[in-house]
């Protein structure tokens, strides 16, 4: 019996003991997590969930694991991209079992935390995308047990020490988009684990490659690109068995590839040497690498041709080999593989014709084959590849006529045809609804302007100069929105439509001498009798007075019923509230305030705004909708819901709302100082460009809150500068936002963007989809902040003819070839490298293609870039390269 109750005692303080170690181990890791956050600032209150008094587990705090045995302990911690700045304490390194570090993509300004390598157990630290700066010391050794190293896209700057040879554990190491300089040191072969290498986007390095390099037999990534390595390739390179990616373009590298290295490195999947000095012929055996996606070899010094063992290359999707001195007859069997997406040759000596097998190459999305010498028809093949978007072959040697499906891709967006020897009629042109830019320039075309191209609703840049077209001009050109109309020495006739003569030069008509129209060289006779027009304008008069009147007669009824009825109904009880904030009023009370004195504006398609003051002397706007009945009273309060939810600076606040059965009144905070728009509009408007740029960048913020950070994602569907509100410190709110969940889908687009379908702030493909996306909200933030950095309103007239912003910009920079003849000349001269930079945004937001403009995240980091007070290196956003449409 004694035994037995030794036993339970034993048994029972095991327990005890296990019990209150594994509570005093929970408290342990909790004080440490939150001495950890004590040294960070966290705007976003991201790590609200990191509190002592939360009920939540500290394993279940954002961004913790843990695992359980042998006990329970944190061994990883992810905080990228919750906006935290302050210091990176190494109380962190109180938890013995902590593996991983991710900080990365947040804006900790320090240098590199050596007191980190008291993390013992630390395998992975990730600093990137920070403020982090300042050299590597050599006390990086300490760091011995890391397997992966990323402190990307910083500043930190100076000699890579050769002390970093010392972490022989390391299976990733990425230093790019830093400042680091001088030569780089042989110390890789002792990676002997690395499985990416990334020194890439150092500027400052001036060294050849390490040949040790060649070592690593395990490395898959090798990324040196847009740095300064000079010298040639080195031949150890073909000792890289594992390799994947080779990126070492836009250096200063000569010489010529190695012999071994194209039939060696049989697991290629990219092979970039482009933008260096290299010399020599096409690599042989490059396609050994059957699985080879990219091959780029442009702006070279290469010459030769391409061997047409190119054809073994199944799975290549891209092909670059402009600007080089390559030569002989292009590999027919090139057009047609079967997963070829972009074929760029332009600026060679290439010879050959384009086969009729190109309709064959399903997935062909880009060909550019200018200044070549290819000499062919243009095969009907071309216009069976749906997927092509781009096909640029000027100055080159094609002729006969062009083919009556030369552009039928239904995503086809860039034509040019020019200076080549093409003979005939134009086509007619309805499929390629998506086309932006047609030149057709400089050939030997005949007969009439095809009226069709008017039902184009993208077209933008439209080049038919220097041909033998006659006839008309197609008065519904006028409609669309060209930034360039060449038609230039051809031999048409009759009047030019005043809209299409408005902001472009004389030049792009001349050497057409039967045109005539204003400011031109022969304007157009009016002979039409007077008398007739008299009479007629006498009948139109009396017709539209009878018109006006019987109309205000309506309204007046109409205005008493509905005076009548609303009051029936709200002595009825008519109206439902819900107030998310203590608003302490009625809507009766709301109602009996919301009259002329109160109104301000038009509020848009959907109704007129109120300001009114609430018994505690509070201001508050109020938004009136029409209710369309798409929803009942518990799925309109889900909706406002929605967006009462929504936190950020730069979104307005809702703070509830009423409705009945006739209209919905959704509530706002006051916003002090009006809108943008009305700023804008104001003959004296002159705020300097550091409050502009921080008016872009919180505007841009908050979209992309609503676009990626919100939960569900929301669009905003009408971005416009009246809709974007400026408090007492010029800090920009957004307001009527995602009114769509309010009204229902049909009503929203009955209301708002059958109203505004001319508006400029619309993204072209307005014109042939409705459906909503991020993209049309880029697009209307572009013209938004085409506005500040103009100064210029958004649709202004000019020469009695609307142009608006898009258009007058694009224009100007065409004609004038320089960006600073858009600038608002208010703003000092020492704020235009700034203002130029914002431009490029701007025309990257506005781009006629969807795909080609950038997220909203991109742009904030692209604003932020510009302003001197957040910059951020390498902000990873290249607005003219990366995302304009070159035409």
């Amino acid at each position: 019996m004694a035994n037995t109750v030794c036993s339970c005692s034993f048994l029972l303080s095991l327990l005890c003991f296990t019990f209150f170690s594994s509570s005093s181990t929970a408290s342990t890791q909790a004080d440490i997590l939150l001495s950890f956050k004590a040294s960070i600032v966290d705007s976003k209150n991201s790590l609200s969930s990191w509190s002592n008094t939360s009920t939540v587990h500290y394993c279940n705090w954002t961004g913790v694991t843990c695992v359980n045995a042998p006990s329970l302990s944190v061994t990883s911690l992810n905080l990228q991209n919750l906006n935290l700045s302050g210091e990176i304490s190494s109380s962190i390194c109180q938890l013995s079992g902590l593996t991983h570090l991710n900080l990365a993509d947040n804006f900790f300004n320090q240098p590199i935390p050596l007191h980190l390598s008291q993390c013992t157990s630390l395998e992975t630290l990730n600093l990137s995308n920070n403020l982090i700066w300042g050299t590597i010391p050599d006390q990086i050794s300490h760091f011995g047990s890391l397997k992966v190293v990323d402190l990307s896209r910083n500043h930190v700057e100076g000699n890579i020490p050769e002390n970093i040879g010392s972490l022989v554990n390391l299976q990733v190491l990425n230093l790019g988009g830093n400042l680091l300089s001088g030569s780089v040191p042989f110390v890789f072969g002792n990676f002997s684990e690395l499985v990416i290498l990334d020194l890439s986007l150092n500027a400052y390095l001036v060294s050849e490659i390490p040949s040790d390099i060649g070592k690593l037999e395990m490395l898959e990534q090798l990324l040196l690109q847009s740095s300064g390595f000079h010298g040639e390739i080195p031949g150890s390179f073909a000792g890289l068995q594992s390799l994947t990616i080779l990126d070492i373009s836009q250096n200063n590298l000569t010489g010529e590839i190695p012999q071994a290295l194209g039939s060696s490195l049989k697991n290629l999947v990219s092979f970039d040497v482009s933008q260096n000095k290299l010399l020599g012929s096409f690599p042989d055996g490059i396609c050994n690498a059957k699985g080879l996606i990219n091959l780029s070899l442009h702006k070279n010094f290469f010459t030769g041709s391409i061997p047409n063992s190119i054809d073994e290359c199944l799975n290549l999707e891209r092909f670059q080999v402009q600007n080089n001195d390559f030569s002989g007859d292009f590999p027919e069997k090139l057009w047609s593989l079967p997963r070829i997406k972009l074929i760029r040759a332009e600026n060679n000596r290439y010879s050959g014709e384009l086969p009729d097998s190109i309709s064959m190459a399903a997935q062909l999305e880009q060909v550019q084959i200018d200044n070549n010498s290819f000499t062919s028809k243009i095969p009907k093949g071309l216009g069976l590849v749906k997927s092509l978007y781009r096909f640029s072959a000027s100055l080159n040697g094609f002729y006969g006529e062009l083919p009556p499906n030369f552009c039928d891709s239904p995503v086809m967006s860039i034509m040019n045809l020019s200076q080549n020897s093409i003979s005939g009629h134009i086509p007619e042109l309805k499929k390629c609804r998506k086309l932006v830019s047609l030149s057709l320039a400089d050939n030997s075309l005949t007969g009439e302007i095809p009226p069709s191209l008017a039902e184009l609703p993208v077209l933008t840049y439209l080049d038919l100069s220097d041909n033998n077209l006659t006839g008309l001009i197609p008065p519904g050109l006028q409609n669309l929105k060209l930034a360039l109309f060449n038609v230039s020495f051809n031999q048409l006739s009759g009047k030019v439509p005043s809209s299409l003569i408005s902001g472009l030069p004389a030049s792009f008509l001349q050497g057409n001498p039967g045109l005539c129209g204003p400011g031109l060289l022969n304007s157009c006779s009016e002979d039409q009798p007077k008398h007739h027009t008299s009479g007629l304008t006498t009948l139109t008069c009396a017709m539209i007075s009878v018109a006006f009147a019987l109309g205000i007669v309506m309204i007046g009824v109409g205005f008493f019923m509905f005076h009548s009825y609303s009051k029936r109904k709200s002595q009825a009880g008519g109206w439902r509230s819900v107030f998310f904030y203590p608003l302490r009023v009625t809507e009766h009370e709301l109602v009996i305030g919301m009259n002329e004195k109160s109104a301000v504006g038009s509020g848009g398609p959907f109704g007129r705004v109120y300001i009114l003051s609430l018994p505690s002397g509070e201001l508050v706007a109020i938004k009136k909708l029409v209710n369309f009945r798409c929803n009942s009273s518990k799925t309109l309060k889900t909706e406002v819901k929605t967006l009462v939810k929504i936190r950020h600076k730069n979104i307005t606040k809702v703070l509830g709302f009423f409705h009945s059965d006739e209209s919905i009144f959704l509530i706002y905070e006051f916003i002090q100082n009006g809108s943008l728009g009305d700023l804008i509009c104001r003959q004296d408007f002159q705020l300097q460009w550091t409050v502009r740029l921080r008016i872009a960048i919180g505007v841009a913020q908050g979209l992309a809150y609503l676009h990626r950070d919100y939960v569900p994602h929301l669009l905003h569907r009408n971005v416009k500068s009246n809709n974007i509100l400026l408090d007492a410190d010029f800090e920009p709110k957004l307001t009527d936002f995602a009114l769509d969940r309010i009204t229902g889908e049909a009503a929203f687009e009955s209301t708002v963007v059958s109203e505004s379908a001319l508006s400029c702030y619309n993204a072209p493909e307005y014109a042939y989809s409705k459906k909503a996306t991020e993209q049309m909200d880029v697009y209307s933030f572009g013209v938004v902040l085409l506005e500040l950095v103009t100064g210029r309103q958004a649709e202004q007239a000019e020469s009695a003819d609307s142009v608006d912003i898009v258009k007058w910009v694009r224009r100007k920079i065409n004609i004038t070839n320089g960006a600073f003849q858009v600038l608002d000349s208010k703003i000092s001269n020492s704020s235009q490298q700034e203002m130029v930079g914002a431009l490029e945004i701007a025309l990257c937001c506005t781009s006629v293609m969807p795909e080609k403009r950038p997220s909203m995240f991109e742009v904030v980091r692209a604003l932020q870039s510009l302003s001197p007070r957040t910059s951020l290196l390498n902000s990873g956003f290249s607005p003219l390269e990366e995302h304009s449409i070159p035409v």
